[in-house]
């Protein structure tokens, strides 16, 4: 028997200390090829196939469906056939596939570092030092969190498998069950999928004794999804690919308000990043909010409110470089940006996305609107490139179309600022000669005070103030 080798997860982009596993497309025991894909695992923004590294026989998988595992612990096992073809020695992949190297001697951590609470795990190794993440302490180890599967209206399924179910318009409630505890597996699902026969009646046909009712398949998808072709039953390993995978789209591991059981449970992907990503700002940002009302009540008929909004810190950008920037509080370094990129905040059920709407300088009203109605669609659809994620250079969060006037919104490094628009109103405002109801937006800008000046953000508050006061 040749060595066995050992696949360690590879940072699957910008540093994320971990990913959670959508799906598996070998199992123990099957022989892969190299560079034929092994997994898919979700990030904090996207999903993403992770070939195999080598061409030979899988001894070992780490974990199932819905399971994290930490980037740079072990994700699969495998024996090597010198009969198929091997990538060679030191050629690069452009990953990083080694366990984590341990943490320099003399380094300080944020925070002290402690285990993850009560983990499910399998194949611990021993405890290795903190792996540096925006959290703090993160522990580094080969712990994979198993998820429970959790009965929901009397189906009893993992996270994952309900997110299948849904991303392929089963009705888990028809799904003959196979799993242990009579738990749908992901593999229940996707037979049922490709041979709806095999679905059990509805249960309101079973209720009336319409045992040979036809029940639809729920159509409530998004519309890229709508498109995609039910998966064939295993066979070559091509089909074992759901066409899910196989399109490039993103999938969900947990569909958002599937378990409400009071029970503590793991974040994943969006919001899991997202809890770092604000410890981060929190930890490294001083930051300061100024709020003032715009008023708008000049407005001809026909103004978008956000791409006023856009044009306004457009104007404001220009007015004063200092907030759109980038600040290095280790260098002590700041970048005055010559474009204007504006990272819209999207709220999801997932968590909160923002991407970049790109040269928003350069746009007009009606190219600023197609770009956010197409940015919006790509992250409801999970379709959106990593890279529209990240760079911009101020940040949006247009708040007011749900509740609330002022906010402190969170400036998130490197970015130096950051414009909150509450909910319009209309307030009795004093003119020559009387009063009058006026329309008013109530702006909040927050800083990061060692970048810029409270004179410099007032200015800015103030040129977007003056252009939302113009007509169109």
């Amino acid at each position: 028997m040749s060595e066995s080798k050992t696949f360690h997860l590879p940072d699957l982009g910008e540093g994320l200390p971990d990913a959670t596993i959508v799906e598996w497309f070998v199992k123990e025991g099957d022989v892969i090829r190299l560079d034929e894909p092994l997994v898919s695992m979700e990030t904090a923004k996207a999903v993403v196939e992770v070939p195999s590294p080598v061409s030979g026989k899988v001894l070992k998988l780490a974990g199932a469906a819905g399971d994290i595992v930490v980037t740079g612990s072990m994700l699969a096992m495998f024996e090597p056939d010198a009969s198929l073809p091997q990538r060679a020695e030191g050629q690069d992949t452009g990953h990083h596939h080694g366990p984590p190297k341990p943490a320099a001697v003399g380094a300080t951590s944020v925070a002290n570092p402690t285990p993850d609470a009560a983990p499910i795990a399998t194949d611990v190794a021993p405890t290795e030092a903190d792996a540096g993440t925006v959290v703090g302490a993160m522990q580094s180890s080969n712990a994979v969190h198993t998820e429970q599967a959790i009965a929901v209206g009397g189906v009893k399924a993992m996270p994952a498998v309900r997110a299948m179910a849904k991303k392929l318009g089963v009705d888990l409630s028809r799904v003959r069950a196979s799993g242990a505890d009579g738990a749908v597996t992901m593999q229940d699902v996707k037979q049922a999928a490709a041979d709806g026969s095999t679905l059990l009646p509805s249960p309101t046909a079973r209720a009336v004794g319409g045992e040979g009712a036809q029940h639809p398949v729920a159509h409530a998808r998004t519309e890229s999804s709508s498109a995609l072709r039910a998966p064939s039953p295993e066979g070559r390993r091509e089909d074992q690919r759901t066409a899910l995978s196989a399109s490039g789209k993103p999938m969900r591991t947990q569909p958002p308000g599937v378990s409400v059981s009071g029970q503590p449970e793991q974040l994943k992907g969006v919001r899991r990043n997202m809890a770092r990503v604000m410890a981060d700002a929190h930890a490294k940002v001083v930051p300061t909010t100024l709020s003032d009302d715009a008023d708008i009540h000049a407005w001809t008929p026909g103004n978008d409110m956000t791409g006023r909004l856009v044009r306004a810190i457009v104007r404001a950008c220009k007015t004063v470089p200092a907030m759109n920037a980038w600040f290095d509080g280790d260098k002590l370094t700041r970048t005055l940006h010559p474009q204007v990129d504006i990272g819209i905040a999207v709220d999801t059920d997932d968590g909160l996305f923002v991407p970049a709407l790109r040269n928003a300088d350069l746009l007009d009203a009606g190219s600023v609107r197609e770009s956010i109605n197409r940015l919006r669609t790509q992250v409801e659809d999970r379709s959106i490139p990593p890279s529209e994620l990240t760079g911009y250079t101020i940040s949006l969060s247009n708040f007011g179309m749900f509740a609330g006037r002022y906010a402190t919104p969170v400036v998130v490094p490197p970015c130096v600022a950051i414009v909150a628009a509450g909910r319009a109103r209309h307030q009795v405002t004093p003119v020559m000669g009387g009063f009058e109801s006026h329309k008013v937006i109530p702006l909040s800008v927050t800083f990061d005070h060692r970048a810029c000046t409270g004179g410099e953000a007032a200015r800015f508050l103030k040129a977007m103030i003056d252009d939302l006061a113009l007509p169109g």
